[in-house]
Order: C-alpha cells, then structure tokens, then sequence
C-alpha cells in the first residue's frame, strides 16, 4: 500500500510517465529496496481502477505506448487523508531472530553462538551504514540511514538481552518439552 501512496505523492507534484515515476521513487524511496517495475504497473492500474489517477495522454514509443498519469482530486483527498493517519506502531524484530534463537534452544545447539555471530553482522551493517551516513549527499539520504540504524540498534539491545537470558529460556522450553 505504501507503494502506492508514493506514487500518489508524486504524481501530485506532476503528471509523469510510469517509468519516470519508477526512476523518482528509487531515487526518493528505494535506496534499501527498490520497487520493481510490474509493482509500480499494478500500482498505477489500481489507482485509475480506484479513480485517484487518470490517463492524460498516450505517447507512441519504440515499444509500448506510454501513458502518462496525473492524480485525481479523489487521488489529493485520499492521499491526504492517509497522510494525516498515524500508522500504527509495529515491533520491527526480524520474527527470523526470535526463531532461530527458540529452535537452538529447543535443538541443544548454542544459541549463545547465533548471538554472537549475529551481532557482528548488525555491527557490521551498522559500520556500513555510519560510514554512509557520513558520506550522505543530502539531507534524505542521512535520515534514511539514520532511520535504518536506529532499527539496528534496537536488535543489538534484543541480543543483548536474549543472550543474557538464554538459561531461563533453556529451562523454561526444555520444561514445556517435559510436559508435552
């Protein structure tokens, strides 16, 4: 859905071509991640389904016409409105973590050792992302990374923790395996 919303944003600056609206939100949006081009193609099918874009012209190419998108005055009020929407807090722990570290556990394998050779990965990422960070060419580009490294932190604090309570976790999954 956020995709989708992106485009919106965009668009509300000025009608564009598909492609352009691909380029802009990989350059504004996509520096973890960018959007594939059938995602933004579906995206902008829905939106004109729905009624916030619309086709305001057909350009003739060396391949497929080129439709060029604007947003509607229903597009501006519901990009809006979900502007104005808090989203709602979500825990951003990879689930893969937590399971790993349960199934070692639950295994008899050293969970201790997943640990630490995940904390060096974040650690790692977290260098990568400072020296990037510091290297930003613009504002966005610092408070992406900022953003990211903040996300990264807050792992390092859950090993940190789960490390320090490994043993009670072991005695409490190897007693719910006595019981099962």
């Amino acid at each position: 859905m956020t995709v989708s919303y992106a485009l919106l944003g965009l668009l509300e600056r000025s009608a564009r071509h598909g492609y352009d609206l691909k380029q802009s939100y990989d350059r504004r949006f996509g520096g973890v991640k960018p959007v594939r081009f059938g995602q933004v193609y579906r995206a902008l099918a829905q939106l004109t389904r729905d009624g916030l874009i619309e086709v305001v012209g057909v350009e003739a190419g060396a391949g497929p016409d080129r439709k060029r998108y604007a947003i509607t005055d229903e597009g501006v009020t519901d990009l809006g409105a979900w502007l104005g929407e808090p989203e709602e807090p979500q825990p951003l722990l990879q689930p893969v973590l937590f399971t790993k570290v349960v199934l070692a556990v639950l295994s008899g394998r050293p969970a201790d050792r997943f640990l630490d050779a995940q904390r060096a990965a974040h650690l790692a990422a977290m260098a990568r992302l400072t020296k990037a960070r510091r290297a930003a060419a613009s504002t966005q580009d610092a408070i992406l990374a900022d953003y990211q490294l903040f996300h990264i932190e807050a792992d390092l604090r859950w090993i940190d923790h789960t490390a320090a309570r490994l043993g009670t976790l072991a005695d409490e999954v190897r007693d719910a395996a006595d019981r099962s």
